[in-house]
């Protein structure tokens, strides 16, 4: 029997379990195994994902976030602000830091428990992609800010069921073999927005999505001419701010900015 001890982190209401393993406290693969188990809101502790603090030769650390499948994430921005945090906050970087993942290095700056990101640059920015579903026929647009998301606009955000819906388009042809995202939005006075995503690999809608967020934010410049900063209004209730360079449909220098907190410390036993 282990004990793990970790850290449950929220930011915008998405949670995570956070572990120091510079040390390999929990070896390779088996990584998968456990962020099975330990985010299980049944018989575990319950989160959204695990994230997993490792060595690295590029950067301060190595950030990996594995999802409650056990499936491993590229990037994913809330993670992403809860790492910077818990990294400062244990004195493994400055304010001032950069970390590894899948997607490349990531520049962050912890001000409080406000944390602006430099997120990679959108690539395959695609308009009006037509998704046949159930008979019914829904425009989308695709972006990749890390990880793969399909956006669509919708009026009357709450009324969407967006697990049913969110799922039929995540496993959608047009995106196979891996998948993507799905955020719904809808379009706010005052250069803002609301976002509801449905999460793969969490397989459900979350409270919030990073890098949805940031998805729907250079969507919404690309097609409503939104101007930096985007304000988005997630689910959980929580502002995040979406800042970018533009130039035609090429997106630099992005940057999400919001809260992040820990909520409690803990030790798992892990057999």
């Amino acid at each position: 029997m282990t004990h793990i001890e970790f850290v449950k982190m929220v930011a915008s209401g998405n949670d995570f379990i956070v572990i120091d393993n510079r040390r390999e406290i929990i070896h390779g693969l088996k990584l998968h195994a456990f962020a099975r188990e330990i985010c299980d809101r049944n018989y575990g502790v319950g989160a959204d994902g695990l994230i997993a603090i490792e060595p690295s030769k590029k950067a301060d650390f190595r950030m990996r976030i594995i999802n409650p499948d056990g499936s491993e994430a590229e990037m994913c921005g809330n993670g992403a602000r809860c790492i910077a945090l818990f990294a400062k906050e244990k004195k493994i970087a400055g304010k001032k830091m950069n970390f590894e993942t899948l997607s490349g290095i990531i520049e962050a700056e912890v001000c409080d428990d406000i944390v602006k990101l430099k997120m990679p640059d959108p690539t395959d920015l695609r308009r009006e992609v037509r998704l046949l579903i159930e008979n019914e026929d829904y425009m989308a647009h695709f972006v990749n800010t890390g990880v793969p998301h399909t956006i669509i606009y919708v009026e009357d955000l709450d009324s969407w069921d967006v697990k049913r819906l969110g799922r039929e388009i995540r496993h959608h042809k047009t995106f196979a073999p891996k998948g993507t995202n799905v955020d719904f939005v809808e379009v706010q006075k005052g250069n803002s927005i609301r976002v509801r995503t449905y999460e793969r690999g969490v397989e459900d809608e979350t409270l919030a999505c990073g890098t949805g967020v940031v998805a729907s934010g250079i969507i919404s410049a690309a097609m409503k001419d939104f101007k930096s900063p985007v304000v988005c209004l997630t689910k959980g209730g929580d502002k995040l701010k979406i800042y970018f360079k533009k130039n035609g449909d090429n997106f630099t220098d992005v940057y999400l900015e919001g809260g992040a907190r820990e909520v409690f410390l803990g030790r798992y036993l892990y057999k």
